[in-house]
């Protein structure tokens, strides 16, 4: 991987971990264009670093609401900030028990398949396109919506369904508030994304040997730097109802990937 390619598959990841769109999908997207023959655990590591710079972009971004439930929890009573944190708790375990139980089948789907991109890229465009159809409410995510929530997310490990896209729509059709289905969306996944650096470092071993630190560093702070821009902006979107646009973009996106992965 040469460090131009790093940078731009960096900002690709940044951008579109938190734009409704498959961080995933593109990456294997940016891969396949520029030749990369990563796979297996280079390619899933390669992704989970990525994935590990914007989470840091969420902390940043969310940094006031996450202090606010640390020092919820530290006080050891049941209040808001409590309940939410359970409520993230509940939505991990479907993710989690995916992690545990099928690491070989996801790691061999991280291998340019175009064909199954492009497909999920055009399931998103659906669930972004349905979603943008809901009114406001002012409804906060219940415990049984975030075991929902959780479930989608697990599925949104196949490349080219988007996390985020996926989390918000589904939250949106379950009648919760435009800007808590954000918030809940993006740190949800927090406490996976470390959970997985972990697991990932115990059972490679640590790095792959063929990984270059540089260019792996030069990713991980493009995808740090457009994933603070990202994040912030897709906030604004998701409140003025603009899901919509990202929908046609998905459909534009997966019928070409589909076409190229076919033919």
């Amino acid at each position: 991987m040469e460090f131009i390619e790093a940078i731009i598959l960096g900002i690709i990841q940044g951008l579109t971990e938190f734009l409704p769109i498959s961080s995933s999908g593109h990456l294997e997207i940016g891969k396949a264009f520029f030749g990369n023959n990563s796979i297996g655990e280079e390619s899933l590591f390669l992704t989970l670093v990525l994935h590990f710079a914007t989470a840091l972009s969420t902390i940043v971004v969310f940094k006031k609401e996450i202090q606010e439930i640390l020092k919820g929890l530290l006080h050891l009573k049941i209040n808001e900030h409590t309940n939410f944190s359970i409520k993230i708790i509940i939505s991990m375990i479907p993710a989690i028990i995916v992690g545990l139980f099928f690491q070989d089948q996801i790691e061999a789907l991280f291998s340019k398949n175009l064909v199954l991109v492009g497909s999920m890229l055009l399931l998103t465009s659906l669930i972004l396109f349905l979603a943008d159809q809901t009114g406001n409410t002012k409804n906060k995510v219940s415990f049984s919506n975030s075991f929902i929530l959780g479930v989608v997310q697990a599925i949104a490990i196949l490349p080219g369904i988007s996390r985020s896209g996926s989390t918000i729509a589904s939250a949106l059709l379950l009648g919760i508030d435009r800007q808590k289905a954000s918030r809940f969306s993006f740190l949800m996944v927090l406490p996976l994304i470390f959970g997985s650096m972990v697991k990932t470092l115990i059972d490679m071993e640590g790095v792959p040997k063929d990984m270059n630190i540089l260019n792996l560093a030069l990713a991980f702070t493009a995808a740090f730097i457009s994933g603070i821009f990202a994040c912030r902006w897709i906030i604004s979107v998701v409140k003025k109802s603009k899901l919509k646009y990202f929908s046609y973009y998905c459909v534009f996106i997966g019928v070409v990937t589909l076409i190229y992965g076919l033919f």
